[in-house]
């Protein structure tokens, strides 16, 4: 069980430094000033989702007996998928913060459309989140199953655990860092900028293939 431990705490921290794990939701953060609370929150949230999303496929899989290729074309397909959402999303949210620069000084009503539009940004991300899979999740549930369900449990919350809280480390840590920029057009363009992010960290992610 030991080696099986390490290896599920090496892979869940080098998977979950995957830009589309956590920069999303620091340049959602960003534009619409969320406290680092709240930041920490959803990250947790959302993180719990991505990796429950692929331990329930896995479980399914191996009551099923279903074979693991069969699992992993499943996991990619859902990556290819999540990751064309995540790239609208970022493309429709560039355009929406291109207009919402316009008003220089906008009155309270339109403040509070703001607000709704980050509500749902947020719900959308996090949904994006959960449909995307936690690949390296199912061959380690699929090895971890010659040694009984109780070693895939183990192994399976170690995983999850580490995942997490890298997703909620990166997110609060670079968030707490970009904070720091205040500059005008920053301010004024934060919407549009951070929909730029989140597009360009779903395309390097479909470049690299991470």
């Amino acid at each position: 069980m030991v080696p099986l431990l390490v290896a599920a705490v090496s892979v869940a921290f080098f998977h979950s430094l995957a830009p589309d794990h956590w920069l999303p939701f620091v340049a959602l953060a960003k534009s619409s000033r969320w406290s680092m609370g709240r930041l920490a929150w959803i990250t947790t949230i959302a993180g719990i989702g991505h990796v429950l999303s692929s331990l329930l496929l896995g479980l399914i899989g191996l009551w099923a007996g279903i074979a693991i290729h069969h699992l992993k074309g499943a996991e990619a397909w859902r990556g290819d998928v999540g990751i064309w959402l995540l790239i609208g999303f970022g493309v429709a949210y560039v355009l929406w913060g291109l207009k919402h620069a316009q008003h220089h000084h906008p009155h309270l009503s339109v403040e509070e459309a703001v607000k709704a539009y980050a509500v749902r940004r947020m719900w959308m991300l996090m949904a994006i989140m959960v449909f995307g899979p936690c690949e390296p999740l199912i061959p380690l549930m699929f090895v971890a199953s010659q040694q009984g369900m109780p070693t895939v449990w183990a192994m399976s919350t170690v995983f999850s655990v580490v995942t997490v809280a890298m997703v909620v480390g990166q997110s609060t840590l670079s968030y707490a860092g970009f904070r720091l920029v205040t500059a005008p057009w920053v301010e004024r363009y934060a919407h549009a900028l951070a929909g730029l992010v989140i597009v360009l960290t779903a395309l390097f992610v479909l470049a690299t293939g991470l």
